[in-house]
């Protein structure tokens, strides 16, 4: 069974308002044309991020005992789907890093660093840079912390476009959690080989000038940005179509070059393909839409990875263009983060690699 569907030309989907219906749509460049270019006309604020101290129990996101009957690997060969344009380029998507149960305590986890769930501590702000940020009120937070997810207008700046990027979000930087997570996505047969070092011709294309001929970035030992962005998204929400940029160190010597998604719940149309689950009536509360949307640069073909519970994505930043599909129903969870590497320099050994 596969993993991910595909649709070409004027396809028809069960995907929301955004369907690729007409092939006269409007492109990214179309769009911003209309709109105007940069950030005119959006109200520019100041932002930082802060959350409240959580305990993590011990037993949480261990590694498994037996990886090879939990996870599954699965690597998506463009060259042969409808993204043919996108022949070489990386991306990997695992099934059953995290149990169902797993992926509950990670949620209630994140919403306790900002108040959730009684964790009244003190000391977490809501970024907003409001007049209460610095404030340490006993309170709980409306919406269980989750506040509209913004987008970055530089560094400490973000602003509200919720015509381009509408969910909610709640930013929790946690550096145990993320040593954990890395772990186990490292249980995954051949992740640890595909990309704990890029070097060589086969990543020439990983990034315009970052990764050059010759050099040779490894894994940190964290692995994974510490920062992680988790998203709620209710019916009607998305996130465009858009290209991810690298986040790196001011010294050049940490940079991203992946990004990776968690799935923190199932969807319909995943759990429908397998021929032996009922469909879902529509008016249930499951979650329907909500794709991780692979698009051709002429919007005109599609890829969709939809969510299951525990499923990670992993996928280059560079060329690849995607978007969050619109929620018909229901909520998506997720989490969004990078997987960060260092440069090596060539004093050390050739088998100086860290996997966490």
């Amino acid at each position: 069974m596969s993993f991910f569907s595909e649709s070409k030309g004027t396809a028809s989907r069960l995907t929301g308002s955004f369907q690729n219906s007409n092939p006269k749509e409007e492109t990214i460049k179309e769009r911003k044309a209309k709109s105007g270019s940069g950030i005119r006309g959006y109200d520019v604020v100041k932002t930082n991020y802060t959350s409240l101290p959580v305990e993590i129990p011990e037993d949480f996101l261990q590694p498994l005992e037996n990886p090879e009957e939990n996870i599954t690997v699965q690597r998506i060969e463009f060259e042969k789907t409808v993204l043919s344009e996108y022949r070489g380029a990386y991306a990997v998507v695992l099934d059953g890093v995290l149990s169902r149960e797993e992926c509950g305590e990670l949620i209630r986890l994140v919403e306790m660093s900002k108040g959730g769930h009684g964790n009244l501590s003190g000391g977490g702000g809501d970024g907003d840079g409001g007049e209460n940020e610095n404030e340490n009120e006993l309170k709980a937070p409306e919406n269980n912390g989750w506040t509209p997810a913004m987008v970055n207008a530089g560094v400490g700046y973000e602003f509200l476009s919720t015509e381009y990027r509408n969910s909610d979000r709640i930013i929790w930087d946690e550096k145990e959690v993320v040593s954990r997570l890395w772990k186990r996505v490292l249980q995954g047969k051949g992740i640890k080989e595909d990309i704990g070092v890029l070097e060589g011709k086969r990543w020439e294309g990983l990034a315009s000038l970052r990764l050059r001929s010759g050099e040779r970035w490894v894994s940190t030992e964290q692995g994974m940005n510490e920062r992680m962005r988790f998203l709620r998204y209710g019916a009607g929400q998305y996130f465009r179509e858009h290209v991810d940029g690298a986040y790196g160190k001011p010294d050049g010597s940490e940079c991203s070059f992946f990004t990776i998604h968690l799935y923190l719940n199932d969807s319909a149309q995943e759990l429908e393909k397998d021929p032996n689950t009922p469909k879902f009536p529509k008016d249930s509360e499951m979650l329907r839409g909500g794709a991780t949307t692979f698009h051709s640069r002429d919007m005109k073909e599609r890829l969709d990875v939809d969510p299951k519970v525990g499923r990670v994505l992993i996928f280059q930043h560079r060329r690849l263009l995607h978007s969050g599909d619109d929620v018909v129903s229901g909520i998506k969870y997720t989490m969004r983060s990078d997987l960060m590497f260092r440069f090596e320099d060539g004093l050390e050994g050739k088998d100086d690699v860290v996997f966490g």
